[in-house]
């Protein structure tokens, strides 16, 4: 029993191993961003042209509420920034042409069009990329009792090969390390199901999630370099609805805010749910992404409110995407492999969790 618990524990480790360097970089990624985030974007030549820097509002439309850095010009942040390159990169640039062009074929106010283009970007790239991860991840959970069965051979057989030949306990540990981590890649490539492959969700996603916020600012602040730049500022000054009307002004009552980070809760604790015995690891990224869903509250109510509606309508796109990839119909349609842990009534086995922890618990 000793033995099987320390060949589990050293193959927990190598596993975990390749998913923590996936997470720091991705860590890294976001420290780096959330460090440039309220970085002024560059002034554009607008004088040569003319034109004020910041355009008047519309007749009978309140100037937008914008903090400073919002509007401040690039002699206040200096020029080459990269954050400045992002903001007038191709990518940033195709965002902007999506929107504009989903506002121009539908003829719906700013608030359908940001609605519509998240649902269908969220529809078209990430879910079949999302159904794409639960795929890979099935199937490496299928292999999951190969691997502990191979990982007590070989356990087995070093403990043996130590003895004979007088191996040290940390050669013997590193050898069996060494040993493990071959034959568990000649799984993954013999099923074709490498864990790094259930990432790819991620290094899309995140990308276009930033480049749809970039673009979003930079029609709320006018930087865009597009010369219709103005006017679509001037729309977005009136094209919000409900409570808030002007999509370039900060969401003054944090409706839109606080609402994205109860739903990014909401899926953290889904997710957290459909796990029983997580690992020490699973629960510190766990408590990570509760944290940062916790701070997006603070970092949506500094940016317009036509940012802090895309990233909302970003977490419901998100939240449904969970809920459906859960449906036993639409995981055979996805023809998704049936694993150990599926379940014939998932909604109701996570109504029931749900109820049990935060609900009937004393």
């Amino acid at each position: 029993m000793r033995a099987e618990s320390l060949g589990d524990r050293r193959l927990s480790l190598v596993c975990e191993a390749g998913v923590l360097r996936d997470f720091r970089r991705i860590a890294d990624m976001l420290n780096r961003l959330a460090s440039r985030w309220l970085r002024p974007l560059p002034a554009l030549r607008l004088r040569a042209r003319g034109l004020p820097l910041v355009p008047a509002p519309p007749s009978g439309a309140k100037a937008p509420c914008l903090p400073v850095w919002a509007v401040a010009s690039v002699s206040a942040a200096g020029a080459g920034g990269w954050y400045e390159a992002l903001a007038a990169s191709a990518p940033v640039r195709g965002a902007e042409a999506v929107l504009l062009g989903t506002q121009a074929a539908t003829g719906l106010p700013w608030w359908g069009s940001i609605l519509l283009t998240t649902v269908a970007v969220r529809g078209a790239v990430t879910l079949p990329l999302a159904a794409y991860q639960h795929y890979i991840l099935a199937k490496v959970e299928n292999l999951q009792p190969e691997i502990k069965n191979i990982a007590r051979h070989l356990n087995q057989e070093v403990a043996v090969r130590a003895n004979q030949l007088g191996w040290s306990k940390r050669f013997a540990r590193l050898t069996y390390l060494k040993s493990m981590r071959r034959f568990v890649s000649e799984l993954y490539v013999r099923d074709n199901c490498h864990p790094f492959k259930a990432t790819v969700l991620v290094w899309i996603q995140l990308p276009v999630w930033i480049f749809m916020s970039v673009a979003l600012r930079n029609f709320s602040t006018g930087a865009t370099n597009s010369e219709a730049g103005f006017s679509v500022q001037e729309q977005l000054a009136t094209g919000g609805v409900l409570w808030f009307p002007d999509l370039t002004a900060l969401d003054s009552t944090w409706i839109l805010p606080v609402s994205v980070g109860v739903v990014n809760l909401l899926i953290v604790e889904i997710f957290a749910l459909q796990k029983i015995g997580m690992s020490r690891f699973q629960m510190y990224i766990t408590h990570f992404v509760r944290v940062v869903s916790v701070l997006m509250i603070p970092i949506a109510a500094t940016v317009p409110s036509s940012i802090a509606l895309y990233w909302l309508c970003s977490s419901l796109m998100g939240l449904s995407q969970n809920l459906l990839l859960r449906s036993p119909g639409f995981r055979q349609l996805c023809r998704i492999p049936l694993t150990k842990s599926d379940s014939k009534t998932p909604y109701k086995d996570l109504f029931a969790a749900f109820h049990t922890k935060f609900i009937s618990r004393k």
